[in-house]
This record gives C-alpha cells, sequence and structure tokens, in this order.
C-alpha cells in the first residue's frame, strides 16, 4: 500500500508522457526516479522486483496496484482526472480514433527509436532504413496537425503529451528539422507550464 499516487520514471525518457499528463490533469503524485542500468530506484529500492518489466514508465497507485506500459498510463490519466479533457470519453467512435493515433505514436514512432537508442551493432544500413521509416512516420503526423494548434483539435490531450516525447526524441537523435507546423508545435508545447514543470522536475534543458 502507498499513501499517494506513485510515478517511476527516468529523465527524458517515454516517461515524460504521464508525467507531462499527470501535471495537466492536476492530480497529486510523487515522482520516483529510475537508474535503469542499476534498476535502482533514487532511495535506493529494487524496481526490478517492483516491476519485472524493469522499464520505465510506472505507476503506483494507493491500493497497491502499478500499471505499465506509456499509453495504457495516458490512458488510465485520462479515465481518472476526466475533467481535464486528456481524451474523448469512452464508448463512442472518437475515442476509438483518438486511441488509433495514441497507438501510433506509441507503435510507429516511440517503438521506432529502438535503431538508436537500444539495439546493439545495428549497420549503417539498418540505421538509414529505420530512419526513413521514422520519417515517414513523422510526415503522416505532420499531416494530421495541418494548421490546427493540437493533435485533437482545439485543446490539449494526450497525444499532444506523447506527441512532445517522441518528436523532442526524434529531432534530438537523427539531428533533423520537423516538417510541416511540426516544429512551430512543439515549440508551443515547450511553454506549456505543465510541460516546463515536467522537465524543471526531472532537470532536463
Amino acid at each position: 500500500m502507498t499513501e499517494t499516487t506513485k510515478l517511476f520514471y527516468t529523465p527524458g525518457v517515454c516517461s515524460l508522457a504521464p508525467h507531462i499528463a499527470l501535471r495537466e490533469a492536476g492530480a497529486t503524485f510523487e515522482l520516483v526516479r529510475v537508474d535503469l542500468r542499476s534498476k535502482k530506484t533514487a532511495g535506493g529500492d529494487d524496481f526490478a522486483r517492483l516491476n519485472p518489466k524493469s522499464y520505465v514508465p510506472a505507476l503506483l497507485l494507493p491500493d497497491g496496484t502499478l500499471l505499465t506500459e506509456t499509453a495504457v498510463l495516458l490512458n488510465y490519466i485520462a479515465d481518472t482526472w476526466p475533467e481535464a479533457k486528456l481524451a474523448p470519453p469512452r464508448g463512442n467512435l472518437a475515442r476509438v480514433r483518438f486511441d488509433e493515433w495514441l497507438h501510433f505514436i506509441a507503435t510507429e514512432l516511440h517503438k521506432g527509436f529502438a535503431p538508436f537508442t537500444l539495439m546493439p551493432n545495428v549497420s549503417e544500413e539498418s540505421k538509414r532504413w529505420a530512419a526513413q521509416r521514422l520519417a515517414d512516420r513523422v510526415h503522416l503526423l505532420a499531416e494530421a496537425l495541418a494548421d490546427r494548434p493540437f493533435l485533437h483539435g482545439e485543446a490539449f490531450t494526450l497525444l499532444d503529451a506523447y506527441a512532445y516525447f517522441a518528436l523532442r526524441t526524434y529531432r534530438h537523435l537523427l539531428r533533423v528539422d520537423l516538417p510541416g507546423a511540426l516544429g512551430s508545435y512543439l515549440e508551443r508545447l515547450s511553454e506549456r507550464p505543465a510541460i516546463r514543470a515536467a522537465l524543471t522536475a526531472e532537470g532536463i534543458a
């Protein structure tokens, strides 16, 4: 049992997305930093014992339930704090379409970073292939954004929290400019109070 919700995170990785979402929702939570090499928390606890997957993000609820997987945590946050309107209500096609884009970011962008971050001994040819595949996916996101302020329309949602992490990481890893309006979109997101607070809390410039 725990007195408050705890988000296990590592600075700058995908746990940044639920971190932003929690702040946008106005949730009360505790940050617990994890060293992914040693699998230890900042307090010296064995993270792998708590979470056998041994990666972040993980969300420990007050009743002791542990949730994992970025998209799952994001949906949990939206459904637990519906007043924040971080996703459309469940039970209609709008939410299905919303989840379609959420999983696109998770599977086609986020997981596409592996050749540049996790996979050992990746050939230059494979990296070029992976980079082109990512570029194609980023262009799809640019087309989806078009001239709207946010990915789902006029208001910030979970999609923007996840896209912020994904686009920031993509630009950093591949050292490329973002196509279409994505560059200005990313800069606008960077000025949101919740995002600035999350970056500050994680010690990210």
